[in-house]
């Protein structure tokens, strides 16, 4: 199915009113658009962060450090997309970019901004020396896999996901396109875990804790609506092992929730400033 009533101007201009769910989140032009600073907690890691699947990243990673005795103590701030928080002056300022997760590190003499989920995790376990090998064939089989997520994800996301779910319309062609992908995509991570029991081998790492936010969540059916159905993720046996293994972690289960806002089914955290704030939740 197409739009037959559509025929590209030729020079494209922005129209506000286009872009679906995300129309008063999205813009061509960079830059803050309101004066706002941003909020300082205690700890030395400040995270400003929505619990997305790039945000779970770097929550999960934190928690995973805090459970094996790491002294990774952070504050996670709501950065509400919505709203427009991400185009404050003080974001802005952190991530030039506009996107979630950014992290500021006050560890050290001078603060220091990382941005990108893929950076701040790679930031964080060379820090501690944890979920990433120093060195050697295993850091670069870690890094294959994180970089495969990093490029990867936009056609889960931004492809299948938008035009399944957040489209203003249905459009037969770009579902097809972007479920093939997805669909290959699983079957890449399915002959990869059919060999070994973490993505990039024997050992648990940074990208088992970048992949799982989209791909575990996709196949344990909590994205995109009904997207398990429809992609009949229950055809990838190993993904759905691996995934369901993460999912029963303890850091994976505090970090999961962590920057979201509570459901109907589930309570959430929309900040996170200490470890008893997940009393009483997970």
């Amino acid at each position: 199915m197409s739009d037959p009533t559509y025929t590209p101007p030729k020079v494209w201009t922005w129209d506000k009113d286009n872009g679906g769910a995300f129309a008063s989140t999205n813009r061509p032009i960079a830059g803050p658009t309101h004066d706002k600073e941003l909020p300082v907690g205690d700890h030395p890691f400040q995270l400003y962060s929505l619990g997305t699947p790039n945000g779970q990243k770097v929550t999960i990673l934190f928690e995973e450090l805090l459970e094996a005795g790491h002294a990774a103590e952070y504050d996670a701030w709501y950065i509400d997309i919505g709203e427009g928080d991400q185009f404050g002056s003080g974001f802005v300022e952190a991530n030039p970019n506009s996107k979630i997760p950014a992290l500021v590190d006050r560890s050290g003499d001078t603060p220091l901004r990382v941005f990108e989920s893929g950076s701040i995790l790679v930031h964080l376990a060379e820090k501690f020396g944890a979920f990433l090998p120093a060195s050697g064939p295993g850091r670069t089989e870690v890094m294959n896999w994180l970089m495969w997520q990093m490029g990867s994800a936009p056609f889960l996301g931004g492809g299948f996901g938008h035009f399944y779910v957040y489209a203003p319309e249905k459009y037969e062609y770009p579902i097809n396109r972007y479920a093939m992908e997805t669909k290959r995509q699983l079957d890449v991570l399915d002959r990869q875990l059919a060999k070994r029991p973490f993505i990039a081998g024997d050992d648990y790492s940074i990208a088992d804790m970048a992949i799982w936010p989209w791909y575990g969540n996709l196949v344990l059916g909590r994205a995109y609506g009904d997207a398990a159905t429809f992609l009949s993720t229950q055809e990838y046996e190993h993904v759905n092992a691996w995934a369901q293994k993460i999912d029963a972690r303890p850091g994976v289960k505090r970090g999961r929730i962590v920057n979201r806002k509570s459901t109907d089914t589930e309570t959430m955290l929309p900040e996170r400033h200490a470890a008893s704030d997940f009393d009483g939740i997970v």
